[in-house]
């Protein structure tokens, strides 16, 4: 079953085809990574101006806080030794690849965060904590501590793939 949402065209829930170059509301989407005017303030951008900016499936996760099936991301599997993973709705840099691992989770795990650009948020019932960006507020996934890996910090940053775009140093 196919469908289309703000200009892109899906299939089951999957993203589809990017754009090259979109502009709304002061932002223009080149390729994956959106280039926001410095007047914007992205806290404040409605919905309607990030699902025009985003493919559904980052906008079903950055903004409307879903959940990628596990083993499905593209960055799952993926582990440079260089690098960066920065949020795919703003490009603001969230974690050095170096701090990626293998948790067998089935989704992107980090153990540490760029210092201030990644936020932690208790989810509504408590039982765990959201982690967004520090710049649009995208949800990114959750943080679980003292799990147990054999990792420098006891963090477990588990973020969704669609919401991170890697980019090389």
């Amino acid at each position: 079953m196919a469908f289309v949402v703000g200009g892109f065209t899906g299939l089951n829930g999957r993203s589809g085809s990017r754009a090259v170059s979109r502009r709304v509301a002061g932002v223009v989407r080149m390729t994956s990574s959106p280039k926001v005017a410095a007047d914007v303030d992205l806290k404040k951008m409605s919905l309607k101006d990030w699902e025009r900016v985003l493919t559904p499936e980052q906008f079903r996760i950055l903004r409307m806080k879903g959940t990628e099936y596990p083993g499905t991301g593209e960055y799952n599997k993926f582990f440079p030794e260089t690098g960066t993973f920065a949020c795919a709705g703003c490009g603001n840099p969230l974690f050095d690849a170096e701090t990626k691992f293998n948790s067998g989770s089935g989704w992107p795990a980090f153990y540490d965060v760029i210092e201030d650009n990644v936020r932690e948020v208790p989810d509504i019932d408590g039982s765990r904590i959201e982690i967004l960006c520090n710049n649009c507020d995208g949800h990114l996934g959750h943080v679980f501590k003292n799990e147990g890996f054999p990792t420098p910090k006891p963090n477990r940053h588990c973020v969704n793939s669609a919401c991170l775009e890697y980019k090389e140093n």
